[in-house]
């Protein structure tokens, strides 16, 4: 799914510098270790530094891309590219493997038929069970709409 972008003009001139000198920013869970262990790999196959790499749970992130709603932070993660278009989710995966060097290696397998719409539906299912998946016991017990009210608390 992608997100519909809203434009910000400042003093007459519209804003279109949404990822901070890189095309394409990544916001992921930050206190997902699972998550974790993806973003060093995807900062490792980033050769041409593209992308930057943020978790939603930093401050600036809502005043950055104020068009995501707060709670999709949460059910996935989000790539936001040139002019603010975004991409969450499989589709954000999908999107990544067409930027990275060599993505087309594993990025082919999205052109077979319904193999995106299934891989999504995996994304959704482990995007809902990642706490479970490796981030350890504090993290089995609590809700993702717990933590990410939480995390929004701390940046008011």
């Amino acid at each position: 799914m992608t997100i519909p972008v809203v434009h910000f003009r400042f003093g007459g001139v519209e804003s279109d510098a949404v990822g901070m000198g890189r095309p394409y920013t990544v916001v992921y869970d930050g206190q997902c270790k699972v998550c974790g262990r993806l973003v060093k790999l995807l900062n490792a196959w980033d050769k041409n530094d593209e992308i930057e790499v943020i978790p939603f749970q930093n401050t600036s992130v809502l005043d950055r891309f104020p068009w995501i709603p707060s709670n999709s932070y949460a059910e996935a993660m989000q790539l936001i590219g040139p002019g603010g278009q975004t991409w969450q989710g499989g589709e954000a995966i999908e999107k990544l493997l067409k930027i990275l060097p060599f993505g087309g290696v594993f990025g082919w397998t999205f052109r077979i038929p319904g193999f995106g719409e299934q891989f999504s539906r995996f994304y959704r299912w482990f995007a809902r069970n990642r706490y479970k998946l490796g981030c350890g016991a504090h993290c089995q017990s609590r809700p993702l709409d717990v933590i990410w009210a939480e995390a929004e608390k701390a940046s008011s």
